[in-house]
C-alpha cells in the first residue's frame, strides 16, 4: 500500500512528509531480514533498509520524512517528497538487487 499524496497542504513539514509512505509487507510465514534491500522510485531516489527483520505476515511503513525508526515505521529522513502524485513506481529489490515487487500508479484525468 502506498500513500503517495500526503493529505493536506504539501508544505514539506515533518508531518506532511511523513504522511507520504510505502508499506512493505512480508506475506509469507517465514521471517525475512531486509537489511540492504532498497525501495526506489522512477526518478532514482532510493532508500536502503538497515538491519530490519520482518516476521511472517508483518509489515513496515517507510515514511519519506525524518523520524525515529522502530519495528513498524522507518524513515528516509528526506526534506522533499519522493513519490510523484501524478504517477510513479515504487520498486523493492533485495540486497542482491533482484526484483522483489513493484507498485505503480497514475492519476486519471477528470
Amino acid at each position: 500500500m502506498i500513500q503517495y499524496d500526503s493529505p493536506g497542504r504539501d508544505d514539506r513539514s515533518n508531518r506532511s512528509l511523513n504522511a507520504e509512505w510505502v508499506t512493505v509487507k512480508n506475506t509469507g510465514r517465514i521471517p525475512v531480514n531486509i537489511k540492504g534491500w532498497t525501495l526506489s522510485d522512477k526518478s532514482g531516489h532510493s532508500y536502503r533498509f538497515g538491519n530490519l527483520r520482518l516476521n511472517g505476515h508483518s509489515q513496515v511503513r517507510v515514511h519519506t520524512g525524518p523520524g525515529h525508526d522502530n519495528r513498524r515505521d522507518v524513515h528516509q529522513d528526506r526534506r522533499a517528497y519522493v513519490w510523484d502524485n501524478t504517477g510513479d513506481t515504487a520498486t523493492l529489490r533485495n540486497d542482491h538487487r533482484r526484483f522483489i515487487d513493484a507498485e505503480s500508479w497514475a492519476r486519471r484525468g477528470h
